[in-house]
């Protein structure tokens, strides 16, 4: 038994090459309905949770794997069980395990820490939460802070019949926002790190853009949270948390231990090794390979080192993460071809998109980039959206960071704010909403929440694009 499956261990390895070959997709050869499947488990997640919600609590892993069924094996038939089996392999090894790696780890640590006391919810200690939770995202990821700062901030309001519009707030400023200023908020920051751009180079670029739009959100929510909450009817009989004065700290160690995912993200960043490995097709660095090690031990050592009291009192439980990696594996086998007909660029079926993004003289039109980028970072996985656009720009570090700045800017600030326009558009949206969920708050639906976007965030967008990516 050991012999043989070392033998099947072995002709996989040697079919890799044919593999690789295998998963590189001409985008320009295929129809838009290999799109479909994409946008099959895009409506299953706007609409299912409406129609039919038990069926979907119980079962939206599943549905998720019968939309990625549907693209892989008439893919397989068209293209060949090689081009389907590499397509899949890639998407595994090259985007989907290390960014649930690093999620999984950020999820667990932030989950290991509790805030210990209950302040009461006020609309002004709501803003400052919220203030406080836009400045950490760009420095432990809009992952990290969001789940770090969720549970407390719903445990300040569970005395309010009206929180919803709290956890929005929460998704527009803490999850996605406040990510914009460092590689190490949000995805596409992260790949554009790992593509030459400067560590520093987003804030000294987008500073302005970031601090008028979350200033503007932290007024609006301000204005808002008080009409709510001196209504006479606001407030519940009794509080299920009563106020408490002292704040502190149990599970201190994840403190630490979320320095050790900060440093291991750089280090993957900066870290330059000759030495990489490659998977059908997908170059695997050891850098890359020694951060997901990492991550998966500082995971680990988490649980271990987290006591169970903390976990207990954060009412931590793994049914949010499963919701995201289940839902993202299927996002992310289903973008396969989506992707693949956006870097066709004008010979593909989505040429349009990529023409509108260019000026009649030739050059990059900064508006069209801040807008095609974040409409696609609105329902795709934002950060192969970034690299489309990064690509489609030029692909050159030097060049987007001097000469075509404005269009890099335009890039990366739509990639990153336009995330808040739908639930699936970053992933601690979803994370966010299964959380509050979890503690009673009766959040909107997909299309719910989008008027909440389309009504709030959109016009700051177009407000932001006559100032600044004219």
């Amino acid at each position: 038994m050991k012999i043989s499956r070392g033998l099947a261990g072995a002709g996989l390895l040697a079919l890799l090459p044919g593999l690789a070959q295998a998963a590189d997709i001409d985008g320009s050869t295929l129809s838009v309905l290999w799109g479909v499947p994409f946008a099959g488990i895009l409506l299953s997640i706007a609409l299912m949770p409406l129609l039919a919600p038990i069926f979907w609590h119980h079962h939206f892993g599943k549905v998720a794997a019968g939309w990625a069924l549907a693209f892989l094996l008439p893919f397989a038939v068209a293209f060949g069980p090689g081009a389907a089996g590499a397509s899949f392999l890639h998407a595994l090894v090259a985007e989907y395990l290390p960014f649930v790696i690093l999620l999984t780890a950020l999820f667990t640590v932030a989950g290991g820490i509790y805030i210990r006391g209950n302040l009461h919810g006020s609309p002004l200690l709501n803003t400052a939460i919220l203030a406080i939770g836009a400045v950490l995202a760009s420095f432990m990821g809009t992952t990290g802070a969001s789940m770090l700062m969720i549970r407390p901030l719903i445990r300040a309001n569970d005395n309010r019949k009206h929180v919803a519009h709290v956890v929005v707030f929460f998704i527009f400023i803490v999850s996605n926002a406040g990510g914009s200023l460092t590689p190490l908020g949000d995805p596409p920051l992260f790949l554009g790190f790992l593509k030459g751009v400067d560590f520093f180079w987003t804030v000294g670029h987008i500073l302005p853009e970031t601090l008028f739009l979350v200033g503007v959100l932290l007024a609006l929510f301000f204005a808002l949270d008080s009409w709510y909450y001196h209504r006479r009817e606001e407030l519940l009989k009794t509080d299920p948390t009563p106020d408490t004065p002292a704040i502190g700290f149990d599970g201190k160690a994840n403190f630490a231990l979320l320095g050790v995912v900060v440093a291991l993200v750089l280090m993957s960043g900066l870290w330059k090794s000759p030495v990489s490995f490659t998977v059908a097709g997908a170059e695997v660095g050891l850098p890359g390979i020694m951060r997901d090690a990492g991550l998966i031990l500082v995971t680990l050592v988490s649980l271990a080192v987290t006591p169970r009291q903390v976990h207990e009192d954060n009412q931590f439980s793994w049914g949010p993460m499963q919701e995201v990696a289940k839902l993202f594996a299927g996002i992310f086998l289903t973008i396969i071809p989506v992707i693949a007909m956006l870097k066709a660029g004008v010979n593909g079926p989505f040429g349009a998109i990529v023409s509108a993004v260019t000026r009649a003289d030739g050059s990059p039109d900064p508006a069209m980039y801040f807008w095609a980028a974040g409409a696609l970072s609105s329902f795709l996985d934002n950060a192969p959206t970034y690299l489309v656009f990064f690509n489609t720009a030029g692909g050159d570090p030097a060049v987007l960071m001097t000469t075509l700045a404005p269009t890099l800017a335009a890039i990366s600030a739509g990639s990153v704010f336009m995330g808040a326009n739908s639930y699936i558009g970053n992933a601690p949206n979803m994370m966010v909403k299964a959380i509050a969920e979890d503690r009673g708050v009766k959040m909107p639906s997909f299309f719910g929440y989008m008027l909440w976007s389309g009504g709030i965030l959109v016009p700051l967008f177009i407000v932001m694009t006559f100032i600044w990516f004219r």
